[in-house]
């Protein structure tokens, strides 16, 4: 009989468009389908609880999307290390198969651990199936990584082409070690469980990732361009960044999908809101381009002159900021919401770190670290890559001098007010005019809705002029030390 061979997932959740899997069917035997909970290795940081809650539900996705085709999902609980050469010993595999990561600790445990299994006499082989291209292989034209996102973003766009789809196999036919019980890992969370407003919102899974493709292309894609910006409108994003971030599509999936919709006709898509949207997955590439060569991205500043800011040091004003309590509405929904749902809208989440990097004058990995234990999408690479683009630091970033006015940024971009009366429902009576700035209303038309700042909603924990003239004067200073 031919040896088994082990196919290790890892965030890449899914049957379709999965190289690894399809490289393993296409050997003779049985598959071992394993998935192993590792445990944070010196370095590196633990899942977030989002992700947790996500990947419990994700799990059992994919369990049930395998045993569907007769197969079995193993899951073990450990060291990689320690836990595939177990595996080989008890199935007797002979080849293990495995999507690349891209972290530098993921990349060298990755390394190690094939060493070993190879001295083992175990094959092993390894697939890009997280991206549309390896972090290495875009290059400028002197041969260095790309350091600026549109000339990136212009290259991928001429050149890329998806593969080839590798459909999902109709039957696996798997070996099944003893394994470990889902619900043992204890990945939902109890008492109290704070993720309760999340299922409304998400079906995590492969199926959940696909029909959230399908229903973007029928009823967001055509619009995206000009609703993208707006958090009043929920069919103006995909929401697929999850999905992505747990591997259960592929973004050459995306692409694919998209550029068919584009050229076959049968759609109404509109061609430039097609190829903002591809942009922004492109955005998520770019992001791991700068995670690989710089593997420091979610805690030291891309740009080493930012190390002279002086950042503020106040808990009291960073509890507000997470807790939706900052007395500016705009910037309460969107933390209201993340807390409520493990996601925010992808504009609110610029003026919420804005705010938090300039008005507040904190540091940007105080935000980093908040939105990697709370979002549902929490990605090592985009996470931190839009956190500095934000705060001034990063690669190509947006200048420290802009700073978000939190006040017209609900009034541009929330224009039915809705975002805002959904996640402050306190201020739900107030009329537009006065909803992103509730401290500028008459006293009676406070009453009239119900506001008692102070009481019912907070007085702002800065003023803006004052935020803002605060911020551009540490920066004035970061420049001023860099002359002298």
């Amino acid at each position: 009989m031919p040896s088994p061979t082990i196919v290790w997932f890892r965030r890449d959740l899914r049957l379709a468009d999965n190289p690894a899997l399809s490289a393993a069917l296409e050997l003779e035997g049985p598959l071992i389908l394993l998935y192993i909970l590792e445990e944070a290795a010196d370095g590196e940081r633990a899942m977030g609880g989002a992700q947790a809650w996500w990947l419990d539900k994700s799990l059992q996705a994919l369990a049930k999307s395998i045993a569907s085709r007769g197969g079995t999902l193993t899951l073990r609980r450990g060291p990689p290390e320690s836990i595939l050469p177990q595996v080989t010993r008890e199935t007797g595999a002979r080849t293990v198969v495995w999507n690349r990561r891209y972290g530098a600790t993921e990349r060298e445990a990755d390394a190690n651990l094939k060493a070993r299994l190879k001295d083992d006499g175990i094959a092993v082989e390894t697939f890009n199936g997280n991206l549309l291209t390896e972090p290495w292989t875009v290059k400028t034209g002197s041969g260095r990584y790309y350091k600026v996102f549109t000339p990136y973003w212009k290259t991928v766009r001429a050149n890329f082409t998806a593969p080839a789809p590798r459909p999902a196999p109709e039957r696996l036919n798997t070996v099944e070690p003893s394994g470990d019980d889902l619900g043992a890992w204890g990945l939902h969370p109890i008492d109290p469980d704070w993720s309760i407003g999340f299922e409304p919102v998400w079906t995590p899974g492969e199926d959940g990732a696909l029909d959230r493709l399908e229903a973007f292309l029928s009823s967001g894609l055509s619009a995206y361009a000009e609703h993208r910006n707006r958090p009043d409108i929920d069919t103006g994003t995909s929401r697929l960044s999850p999905h992505l971030a747990h591997g259960e599509i592929a973004p050459a999936t995306i692409w694919r999908t998209v550029r068919q919709a584009m050229q076959d006709g049968r759609r109404n898509i509109d061609e430039e809101s097609a190829w903002v949207f591809l942009s922004e997955v492109v955005w998520r590439e770019f992001s791991y381009v700068l995670l690989f060569h710089n593997p420091d991205l979610a805690t030291q500043n891309y740009n080493p002159g930012f190390d002279a800011m002086p950042w503020r040091d106040s808990d009291d004003d960073y509890e507000r900021w997470c807790h939706g309590q900052t007395g500016y509405p705009i910037v309460d929904a969107g933390m209201r919401q993340l807390w409520q749902t493990g996601w925010m809208h992808n504009r609110v989440r610029m003026i919420v770190a804005s705010f938090l990097t300039k008005h507040l004058l904190l540091p940007w990995q105080k935000g980093e670290a908040w939105f990697w234990d709370t979002l549902v999408d929490a990605d090592p690479a985009s996470n931190a890559a839009s956190w500095q683009w934000t705060a001034g630091s990063g690669a190509d970033a947006a200048p420290y001098f802009r700073v978000f006015n939190p006040i017209t940024q609900g009034e541009k971009f929330d224009e039915t007010g809705d975002y805002v009366r959904t996640y402050c429902p306190e201020l739900k009576n107030l009329p537009r005019k006065v909803l992103y700035a509730p401290w500028t209303a008459d006293k009676a038309t406070l009453a009239a809705a119900g506001v008692e700042l102070g009481k019912t909603y907070p007085f702002p924990i800065v003023e803006h002029k004052h935020g803002r003239e605060r911020a551009l004067a540490a920066y004035d200073d970061v420049k001023a030390r860099k002359t002298t």
